[in-house]
């Protein structure tokens, strides 16, 4: 990216999360969220007499701060966020949900993540019942959709040039695939532009907790941000 200094971006653009209307809404349907997280249930227990196994239990987890079992061993990745202040309110739960090692590098999660928006409503929907009082965690707090940041809607309008774009994105593509596989550093092609456009200006405003990504989209240009936005966007 022009004017970084040679720096190489490490750390994926995290996907943003899904936009909702200003009203509440629901996450998903519990019932098939129970059926979606058997592909966590390996690791993870939740529920009556739930303990930790590779992974700590997940009761009660909305609105935890992070690493809060003193009786389980954390990765180093998952102090630092912890450290940061991080909370597993409903944008983290999904974008770990999503891609674990984008949200917390370094975590020891070897799960390579829920791409299906829906598959991740309804597991979040499934998790919520295990909270302490679930009936009283009304759907506008955690559990409704905001957006992370809200952006003029001049910024939003941007058209950002690919080609311009391309050429920015040379440091990004040294560790990120193109070509839309994973191999261990988070995908970035085939972003829908607008999501890639308000994730790059949470971290610019530090709302997203990585210091690296916080310096490299702190000297984007709205300009430059629509331009990769839209040169990622094209490829598939």
């Amino acid at each position: 990216m022009r004017g970084l200094g040679g720096a190489i971006l490490t750390c994926a653009v995290l996907s943003s999360m899904a936009h909702a209307e200003e009203e509440a809404i629901s996450i998903g349907d519990a019932a098939q969220g129970a059926e979606v997280f058997q592909k966590c249930a390996s690791c993870h227990e939740v529920g009556q007499a739930a303990r930790h196994k590779v992974g700590p239990h997940l009761n009660g987890i909305f609105d935890r701060k992070v690493a809060q079992f003193e009786d389980f061993k954390y990765s180093r990745g998952i102090e630092r966020a912890r450290r940061d202040g991080m909370v597993w309110d409903l944008e983290h739960l999904d974008a770990y949900l999503e891609n674990p090692k984008a949200l917390v590098s370094g975590t020891r999660m070897a799960f390579r993540g829920l791409k299906n928006q829906k598959d991740r409503n309804d597991v979040l929907a499934y998790l919520r019942q295990f909270s302490a009082n679930p009936q009283d965690i009304p759907e506008a707090a955690p559990t409704a959709r905001k957006r992370e940041v809200e952006l003029n809607a001049d910024v939003l309008a941007i058209v950002g040039d690919p080609e311009y774009g391309e050429y920015l994105a040379t440091e990004c593509t040294t560790c990120h695939q193109v070509d839309g596989e994973y191999d261990g550093i988070p995908v970035i092609t085939g972003w829908v532009i607008e999501d890639f456009v308000i994730a790059m200006h949470a971290y610019k405003r530090e709302i997203r907790p990585h210091p690296v990504m916080q310096m490299m989209a702190g000297r984007l240009s709205d300009e430059e941000i629509a331009a990769l936005a839209a040169y990622f966007s094209a490829l598939e």
